[in-house]
């Protein structure tokens, strides 16, 4: 049968097989390229893990070292009496203005308008170092419904940022005796994040010691190099 031209329905026909062809090769690529992309997502999520507990481990080791430095200073010490006794005195000095920056978080805290846009910034920082689809946010017991508003805010900023979606419990469960702040725990609980006003506070302490000890009492007559 000799060939004949294709009338309109038959390439009608055609087109539509063409059509459906190219789509449903479009729909597997998007499928290869889905799987692609969860995949890369887990291998990231894994190494920012990793990296961080790295870091943790890192800041405890230094810490540690930093315990036993000041031991062998705190025991050289002893020989001198008198120096002893200064730098008890300044000691005592730095723990004075330690307890009035306490006083001042405190305050922070009874300041709602203050406070709220404080714990935005560390629950949204808090759901961005996790980057898990759930949380659980662990606040005061007086400090629940203030939390529970934070928590709206920053899961929008969190979506904003991220575009992810985060399920969160807020917790009343750490005891009204610190100065406010909240605790931040991964849905599967291996990964905790203590945003506590008297942790970062402490965390600060730490860091700007020597530079506070400086400013006070000037430079240490005994060292010898400097950073």
């Amino acid at each position: 049968m000799a060939n004949r031209p294709l009338n309109d329905d038959e390439v009608l026909s055609e087109m539509n097989k063409m059509v459906a062809f190219i789509k449903q090769e479009a729909l597997e690529k998007a499928r290869e390229i889905k799987v692609k992309a969860d995949e890369e997502f887990a291998i990231e999520k894994a190494k920012l893990v990793k990296q961080e507990q790295q870091a943790i481990d890192a800041q405890y080791e230094k810490k540690r070292k930093g315990a036993e430095t000041a031991q062998k200073i705190a025991h050289s010490t002893l020989t001198n009496k008198s120096r002893l006794k200064l730098l008890q005195q300044r000691e005592e000095h730095l723990q004075d203005l330690f307890e009035s920056a306490r006083s001042q978080i405190v305050e922070l805290a009874s300041q709602e308008g203050r406070y709220v846009q404080f714990l935005e910034g560390v629950i949204s920082q808090g759901f961005l170092s996790l980057l898990e689809p759930e949380a659980v946010v662990r606040a005061r017991e007086k400090d629940e419904e203030v939390v529970k508003k934070a928590v709206e805010s920053s899961q929008k900023i969190y979506k904003d940022i991220s575009g992810r979606e985060i399920k969160v419990t807020v917790e009343p469960s750490l005891t009204n005796s610190l100065a406010g702040g909240v605790v931040l725990v991964s849905g599967t609980g291996r990964i905790v994040i203590d945003n506590t006003l008297d942790e970062r506070l402490k965390l600060l302490e730490d860091r700007m010691l020597p530079e506070i000890r400086y400013d006070l009492f000037g430079a240490n007559e005994n060292r010898k190099f400097f950073n």
